[in-house]
């Protein structure tokens, strides 16, 4: 059973950066399918972006799309989300979630596995 904790959360002006990672444990990580999501206070927790077990195929939302970039790194066990020009609608609690499957789910209710989540908060 795979363990996720995910950091490099934190405040950032909007047009910054930032770097998520995501550290796994426990598992063969390649086993695995991965994905970010974010809740926003209020607001249902929805897919960002998500890696398939290789890396060779990358989803990114419509709303993220040319500004996030997933990768993953199997020999080191961890998953990146790097995000540039963020924008203050992008503030949420981001979370890295696994499934062993090689499809790349939509659904929350798929992914098996959570980490606890790191806040983004991006100023105006």
């Amino acid at each position: 059973q795979v363990q996720l904790v995910e950091s490099g959360g934190g405040l950032v002006q909007a047009g910054g950066s930032l770097r998520l990672s995501c550290s796994a444990s426990g598992g063969t990580f390649s086993d695995y399918a991965m994905g970010w999501f974010r809740q926003a206070p209020g607001k249902e927790r929805e897919r960002v972006a998500a890696i398939s077990r290789s890396g060779g195929t990358t989803y990114g939302a419509d709303s993220v799309r040319g500004r996030f970039t997933i990768s993953r790194d199997n020999a080191k066990s961890t998953m990146s989300l790097q995000m540039n020009s963020l924008k203050p609608e992008d503030t949420a609690l981001y979370y890295c979630a696994a499934a062993k499957t090689n499809l790349l789910f939509t659904s929350p209710t798929s992914y098996g596995y959570w980490g606890q989540g790191t806040q983004v908060t991006v100023s105006s």
